[in-house]
């Protein structure tokens, strides 16, 4: 697995779920990641991964990748909706539930989240990454978009209703995405930022510089946690723990 922030907390999760479970492989249950982005290097890492997703040709792609990885034995692909979740996955059975890139297009946030909570076994957690409204806002004022900053900045989900091109449902921020978790039973131990500083650093800076990328990784880990800073990264990085 990557070394960012994300990644690093995910690992300390799998390193006590292992624990928990006396050495045995942790169980990952990824809702929405049919393509295997996080599952196959999850997989690759020692876990038993489910994979719900709704796609059928995303499921496919997330085979074919399980295959050429050398993981398939290890990856379960389902089929489903995330409201259905309690029909295809047992119920407390996941050490980790992972749903990143999920609630910005589900039509019901709490339901999700209140099913993914239901998955989990006790002391498990669960893992969101999810789309920041305010990184939205500043990319968009800083190329010159202001009309369109403005509206995501008022409107209530934090989406351009009107642009064919936002795809999104709705955009987070740091307490939206909190107060969601909450509301659905868990205990939420963690916020950080992914992608705080490394997606507006032109890559021309980094290739020139020396010493820079190594630099700006360091700066990452430092920024990922801390606000303000933590509250303009690209994506939100949530853990809520569920009591047992």
């Amino acid at each position: 697995m990557r070394s960012d922030a994300v990644h690093r907390v995910l690992e300390a999760e799998l390193a006590q779920a292992r624990k928990r479970r006396g050495g045995q492989p942790p169980r990952v249950l990824d809702v929405g990641g049919g393509s295997g982005v996080w599952a196959v290097p999850l997989a690759s890492a020692g876990c038993a991964v489910t994979v719900v997703d709704p796609s059928p040709n995303a499921l496919a792609t997330l085979q074919r990748r399980a295959a050429d990885a050398g993981v398939a034995d290890r990856i379960t692909p389902l089929q489903g909706d995330t409201d259905a979740l309690h029909a295809i996955s047992p119920e407390g059975g996941a050490d980790l539930v992972l749903g990143h890139g999920l609630l910005e297009v589900v039509d019901d946030v709490a339901a999700a989240l209140r099913e993914m909570a239901a998955a989990t076994a006790p002391g498990g957690a669960v893992s969101v990454l999810v789309a920041n409204r305010h990184a939205a806002v500043l990319a968009r004022a800083l190329t010159g978009r202001v009309t369109e900053a403005l509206k995501l900045f008022q409107d209530p989900d934090g989406r351009l209703h009107d642009c064919a091109a936002d795809t999104l449902q709705r955009r987070f921020d740091s307490d939206s995405v909190e107060r969601a978790m909450r509301e659905a039973g868990m205990d939420v131990e963690l916020i950080q930022g992914q992608g705080v500083l490394s997606d507006i650093v032109p890559g021309s800076v980094l290739e020139s510089t020396t010493g820079a990328a190594e630099s700006l990784a360091e700066l990452e880990r430092l920024a990922a946690a801390r606000p303000p800073l933590r509250d303009i990264a690209t994506r939100l990085h949530a853990i809520g723990r569920v009591g047992g």
